[in-house]
This record gives structure tokens, C-alpha cells and sequence, in this order.
């Protein structure tokens, strides 16, 4: 049980970080309307990725169980690359693309759309948590319910972090946030190693 919470908290922490549409989003909110108005930004994932989970759950448990296994290297292969992209990202990671990059809109609503035409919630729950989760609930519904609480808990309170960041410190916190994008390296090639384990002992 406590394995799968921390499995969730752990690729949280990875995808909270890395640069992207929506946390582009957060940061951009941030700077422009304050920490107040984006703070319910953070709630965005939670309320948008309920129906992605939906079709994908509905979609992998419709499949051969040897298929969800191939899914295993899917999400390794796809956790490798974006070990690669974070690696990149942290060696020539340059603070003012971040802090000058502004969207538009400000809302709970704008954020959730956001994140629902992102195309990374897709693919992760698609190759790497949504396996996981099957794998986990199957086991005991407990541990399913703790990977989801251990994901959400876990990125909120990551987003809600950022935002502080950089709301409170902008000369601090793109530094910060370099350092955790090289955790989320570290952390992100783990995953990788651990669905690539799990691909290899279902053969």
C-alpha cells in the first residue's frame, strides 16, 4: 500500500516540475494576477483528469492482460525520454524564458482546459499509470486508491509550492525549480527503471 502511495508521490513530483503547457500556465498566472487568483489553478489537475483516466481504464481493461505488460516498456520508453527531455531542460534551463512567457486567463476553468488539451496526461496514464493502477487494484483496491491519492496529493501540493515561488520569490525560484527539475531527472529514471523491471518479469 504505502509502495503505491509513494509510487504516485514520486512520478507526481517528476511531472509536476517539468516545463510545459500547463505549467507554463501556472507560472505565467502567477506573475501576472498574483498567487490568489492562480492558487485554485492548482486544483486543475484533479477536476480534468478524471475523464482521461475514465476512457483510458475503460480502454486497458478491454485489452489482452499480455498487452497491458507490453505497456510496461511503452511507459519506460516514454519515461526514458523524458528523463532525456528533463536532463536537457536542466543543462540549459534559462530562468527568463520561464518568468516572460504570459498567458491569458485566470480562472480554475481556463486552467482544467489547459491541462485536458495537454497531450502529457494522456500519455502517462495511458502508458505508465493507468497500467500501474490496473496492476495495483488488482492486487487489493486499496493500493489503486492510494497510487491516486499519492499522484493528486502529491502534485497539488507541488503546484501550490510553485506558485509560492514564484509569487514570493521570482529571484529564487526559477533557481529552485532548476534544482527540482534535476530531481525529477533522477526521479524520473527510476520510474523508467521500474516499469522496464516490470516489463521484464512478465516475460
Amino acid at each position: 500500500m504505502l509502495a503505491y502511495f509513494l509510487m504516485g508521490a514520486a512520478f507526481a513530483f517528476a511531472a509536476s516540475v517539468q516545463p510545459g503547457p500547463f505549467l507554463t500556465y501556472i507560472i505565467s498566472q502567477t506573475l501576472e494576477r498574483g498567487w490568489r487568483h492562480t492558487l485554485p489553478a492548482a486544483l486543475a489537475p484533479v477536476l480534468s483528469d478524471g475523464p482521461i483516466i475514465v476512457v483510458v481504464l475503460l480502454v486497458l481493461t478491454q485489452i489482452p492482460s499480455w498487452f497491458v505488460h507490453v505497456l510496461h516498456f511503452g511507459g519506460a520508453g516514454l519515461l526514458f525520454y523524458l528523463t532525456y527531455s528533463a536532463y536537457k531542460s536542466w543543462i540549459n534551463y534559462d530562468p527568463e524564458k520561464v518568468i516572460h512567457q504570459h498567458g491569458s486567463g485566470q480562472t480554475l476553468f481556463k486552467a482544467a482546459m489547459v491541462n485536458l488539451i495537454n497531450p502529457n496526461p494522456y500519455l502517462a496514464w495511458s502508458l505508465i499509470m493507468g497500467p500501474l493502477l490496473i496492476k495495483g487494484y488488482n492486487e487489493a483496491p486499496i493500493n489503486g486508491v492510494m497510487l491516486l491519492v499519492g499522484f493528486y496529493a502529491t502534485f497539488t501540493v507541488c503546484l501550490v509550492a510553485i506558485i509560492f515561488l514564484f509569487a514570493f520569490a521570482r529571484k529564487l525560484g526559477p533557481r529552485v525549480n532548476r534544482i527540482m527539475i534535476g530531481l525529477s531527472v533522477v526521479a524520473l529514471g527510476l520510474f523508467g527503471l521500474y516499469q522496464l523491471w516490470l516489463g521484464l518479469s512478465a516475460l
